[in-house]
């Protein structure tokens, strides 16, 4: 009778912690809130030169977005985030790319900056624990910091991977409202693109 209570308890005792830790898994796997103060961090360039988030920031506000240099979505959307970035930085918007690939080489990361002139600094985050804090699962996925460093926008860059075919730039409309001190109308989008490739 005591080995079958003894078994039943230690069942219920792994029941328990393992419906713990699915718990804390789905707790850990939540969107980053918008008003919520985002992640600090500080991640090697290509180069190996440390940088903080605090290091970048810009005046205004901060951009961050989780990059790829492979990904076919992000090579579409290169001119769009190169002119975001030229546009805004005059406006107090410093912008930050981050690769969490752990199927891209540092050396890939390098090459990728120098051949396409990439006007803003791309940091390596090394199994993927930023992308993870931040829960971003696409390449490319916006982040919009306030000054404050809180978060005013997640998403996408607009609505479609073809320019031309572009209807609504949510991006560019979060950034316009939050440097006018402005409601966003749609803090929130849907971003699309390759997935980021996490250690398995």
């Amino acid at each position: 009778m005591k080995k079958k209570l003894t078994v039943l308890l230690l069942a219920v005792g792994l029941l328990s912690g393992l419906y713990l830790q699915k718990a804390q898994a789905t707790d850990e796997a939540k969107p980053l809130a918008i008003g919520a103060a985002a992640p600090q961090f500080t991640l090697p360039d290509a180069n190996g030169k440390s940088h903080s988030l605090a290091s970048l920031k810009g005046k205004k506000g901060t951009l961050i977005f989780f990059t790829s240099a492979r990904c076919p979505m992000v090579v579409a959307y290169h001119e769009r985030i190169q002119q975001i970035t030229a546009d805004y930085k005059a406006k107090g918007i410093n912008v930050i790319g981050i690769n969490s690939n752990v199927t891209e080489t540092t050396e890939e990361i390098k090459q990728n900056v120098v051949a396409k002139k990439l006007a803003y600094t791309v940091l390596r985050d090394e199994g993927s624990k930023i992308a993870d804090q931040f829960n971003a699962q696409v390449t490319p996925e916006m982040y919009l910091l306030d000054a404050d460093g809180k978060l005013a926008y997640r998403g996408g860059v607009d609505d479609n991977r073809s320019a031309e075919l572009v209807k609504s730039t949510y991006l560019r409309s979060a950034l316009d409202a939050m440097l006018t001190g402005q409601p966003i109308e749609r803090a929130e989008t849907r971003a699309f693109g390759c997935s980021v490739k996490r250690a398995s």
